[in-house]
C-alpha cells in the first residue's frame, strides 16, 4: 500500500529531511518472515482470480491465508486523514483503478486486469508487496503494460544498492516506462518499512539520477511502480480509497519489499 505524496515531501534534492531508519539483521528477519507471508498470499489470490470471482471473496481467502501463518492483515483498519478505516485485507483495483480498491462484490469478467496489493504484520514488522494479474485473455495493450511495469519493477530494484541515491531508483524507473511510451502516476510513491507500513523514505517513480537520500545497507524499502496506459493523471473515488485514471484507461502495479544488504538489493518478499 502506497502513500500519497508531493513535490514538497519529496524534492529530489541531497539534504532531503527524512527519518531512515537503519535494520539490523534480526530485525530484516523479521521483515523477510512477514514478506514471505505477502508473497504466498500473492500467489494464492492470484491463482482464484478468474471471471466470476469477486474480489471480496479473494480478501477472504488472503486474510484466512495470513491468520493462519499467525500474521495480521496490515490494511484492514488502516486509515488515512479523512478518510474511513480501509475494510479489506487486500487492495482489489480493477482495470483504470490503480490503487486502493475496496474489496466488493464486483465480479471478474474475462479481459479484466486486477491489482492485488497485500500487506502483512507479524512480530511488530511489516513486509508490503502487489502485482498485476490477468483475467482470462486480456488484450495485447494491456499485456504490454503489465510486462513493462514488472519490468520497471525490477530496473528500479537494480539501481537500490549502497552508495546510489533514491533518485537512481526513481529515474531508472521513469526512464524505461517512457521508452514504452505509458505514464507514471505522479502522486503516489513507495515508502521505507519496517516497524510501521510507511516509512521514510518515499521513492517516487520519476526523478533525477544522483539525488534524494543516499542508500545505505540495512535499509528496508517498498518500490512499486504505478503505470497507466494513458494520462498519469488520477482521481480518488467517492469512497475516499480507490484511486482510478482520469481517463478511465488501465493501470498496473507490482511491488517489492526489499533490504540492502551487502551493499545490495535483496528481495524479501518472495515465498
Amino acid at each position: 500500500m502506497m502513500v500519497l505524496w508531493s513535490p514538497v515531501n519529496w524534492k529530489g534534492v541531497d539534504n532531503v529531511k527524512e527519518l531512515i531508519i537503519i535494520k539490523s539483521k534480526k530485525e530484516i528477519d523479521f521483515i523477510r518472515e512477514s514478506s514471505k507471508i505477502v508473497a504466498e498470499t500473492l500467489q494464492l489470490v492470484k491463482s482464484f482470480a478468474k471471471a466470476g470471482v469477486t474480489t471480496i471473496e479473494l480478501d477472504k481467502i488472503a486474510e484466512d491465508y495470513i491468520r493462519s501463518n499467525d500474521g495480521i492483515p496490515a490494511f484492514k483498519g488502516y486509515s488515512q486523514s479523512g478518510t474511513i478505516d480501509f475494510p479489506g485485507t487486500i487492495c482489489a483495483s480493477v482495470n483504470e483503478e490503480v490503487v486502493h480498491g475496496i474489496p466488493s462484490n464486483k465480479i471478474l469478467k474475462d479481459g479484466d486486469i486486477i491489482s492485488i496489493d497485500v500487506g502483512v504484520l507479524k512480530n511488530g514488522f511489516y513486509g508490503d508487496a502487489a502485482l498485476t494479474v490477468a483475467v482470462g485473455n486480456i488484450d495485447d495493450e494491456k499485456k504490454r503494460l503489465m510486462d513493462a511495469t514488472e519490468k520497471s519493477l525490477y530496473i528500479g530494484i537494480e539501481q537500490a544498492k549502497k552508495g546510489n541515491r533514491i533518485g537512481d531508483i526513481s529515474a531508472a524507473i521513469q526512464d524505461y516506462i517512457e521508452q514504452q511510451g505509458f505514464s507514471i502516476v505522479r502522486d503516489l510513491c513507495g515508502h521505507g518499512v519496517g516497524r510501521n507500513l510507511h516509512e521514510d523514505p518515499q521513492i517516487p517513480n520519476f526523478g533525477i539520477a544522483g539525488k534524494g537520500a543516499k542508500i545505505k545497507n540495512g535499509m528496508t524499502i517498498a518500490i512499486e511502480p504505478m503505470i497507466n496506459i494513458g494520462t498519469h493523471k488520477v482521481k480518488v473515488a467517492s469512497d475516499g480509497w480507490t484511486i482510478f485514471t482520469s481517463d478511465k484507461k488501465p493501470s498496473a502495479h507490482f511491488e517489492h519489499t526489499i533490504a540492502i544488504i551487502n551493499d545490495k538489493p535483496e528481495i524479501l518478499s518472495v515465498s
